[in-house]
């Protein structure tokens, strides 16, 4: 094994070097993923084009499901009964009405969604052309699935409904973003999202419990929020993300809304602090006398692989190769689903890029090649057993 390790490794910068003349179906591709909207639950046409694309690519048994995964097999030696997950979140935070036009430059790429995560689909998309460009034969099959209800209140739907109903057996899998060049995630972050409503009643008394209407009651419950002690370690934080309400300047808001995510390394922390902020929520809907409801639309548990699992280690070699660090961080993402399962599984990121989830979001293109050499090396090892954790 350590010298099978060695011909991978010593070939990891050469593979960079071939992959470049592949460039142009690559950004081709992303730029149409990245044009087509794919708001979570709305991710249709998303789905059509991936389809396309694997069955261009030559994919087996290419379907969707009553979420809309959209899911194609890239078949291995004959009569391989071994399988590789590779896959990559078809949603975006983006609505359709907001302009997708990706504009790309000589060394930029930069619209909606490109880094989170266009960029990964249109890897996996291209992944079937880019094994057999190169001559790489594996031996295992590869499931390719862009999975759909991810982000928000998908709650990983589309990863957990794929697993429930999967009947092959899965070696590993990988999970792919467009960034960060680097990132190493084989744990879950316990997370919890919830959103807090307040709601007047009809005549409320303003006079006498609320000026400002509902923003004010809001306002009361986020200073209890910040008043909630957090450790500092385990790392735990109380993310306040959006604040919606009112119509007008000239008129008390009736409902107002907070969206927020706690996260934290320590198990059981997340519903700790969920159960102060339900007592807050309580405590201050009664002495306003206003309706205050918690709702909680997404959930994740702390676990995960160790740092010195096979699978882990493995990444990190091949990260090291190329002279970039590993920067572990823990995910909320859809490796939770796997870990759910007992699936070794990690997530890594193609690229370099900023702004994330802003319109102006844009992705390095000369560090995907490094990033792609990364990736298939990795299902390389794999493939070959050297990521598989002791019996």
């Amino acid at each position: 094994m350590p010298d099978t390790w060695g011909k991978l490794l010593a070939e990891l910068p050469m593979l960079r070097d071939r992959i470049q003349p592949l460039r142009e179906m690559l950004l081709a591709n992303a730029v149409m993923f990245a044009e087509i909207p794919g708001p979570t639950f709305d991710e249709s046409r998303r789905v059509r084009f991936m389809l396309d694309r694997l069955t261009e690519a030559g994919c087996v048994n290419v379907s969707t499901d009553e979420v809309g995964n959209a899911v194609g097999i890239h078949q291995g030696a004959p009569g391989s009964e071994q399988y590789i997950l590779v896959s990559a979140h078809l949603d975006t935070p983006f609505e359709a009405t907001v302009d997708h036009t990706a504009k790309v430059s000589t060394d930029h790429i930069e619209g909606p969604g490109i880094m989170d995560n266009s960029l990964g689909l249109a890897a996996i998309a291209s992944l079937p052309s880019i094994l057999d460009k190169l001559g790489i034969e594996l031996q295992s099959n590869l499931i390719l699935a862009g999975t759909s209800r991810s982000m928000g209140r998908g709650d990983i739907e589309g990863m957990r409904f794929f697993l429930d109903g999967n009947p092959l057996p899965i070696r590993a899998g990988v999970i792919v973003e467009g960034g960060t060049l680097g990132r190493l995630s084989y744990t879950s972050l316990g997370m919890l999202r919830g959103v807090i409503t307040v709601k007047l009643p009809p005549n409320y008394d303003f006079s006498a419990f609320a000026a400002g209407g509902a923003i004010a009651v809001l306002n009361r419950i986020i200073s209890g929020i910040l008043g909630i002690p957090i450790p500092r370690e385990p790392a735990t934080s109380i993310i306040l993300g959006a604040i919606d309400g009112g119509t007008s300047y000239n008129t008390m808001a009736k409902i107002a809304h907070l969206r927020f995510e706690i996260r934290s390394e320590q198990q059981g922390m997340v519903g700790e602090i969920a159960d102060q902020i339900q007592d807050i929520c309580e405590e201050i809907g009664a002495t306003a006398r206003v309706e205050v409801k918690l709702e909680h639309v997404a959930r994740r548990h702390n676990g995960g692989l160790g740092y010195n699992h096979p699978l882990v280690r493995g990444t990190r070699k091949i990260f090291e190769a190329v002279d970039i660090k590993p920067k572990p961080a823990a995910s909320t993402g859809e490796l939770a689903a796997l870990q759910e399962k007992g699936i070794p599984g990690i997530t890594m990121g193609l690229t370099k890029g900023e702004f994330r989830h802003q319109n102006n979001e844009c992705v390095e293109i000369e560090p995907v090649f490094t990033g792609l050499a990364q990736f298939i090396t990795l299902l390389q090892a794999i493939d070959g057993g050297l990521c598989d954790a002791d019996d």
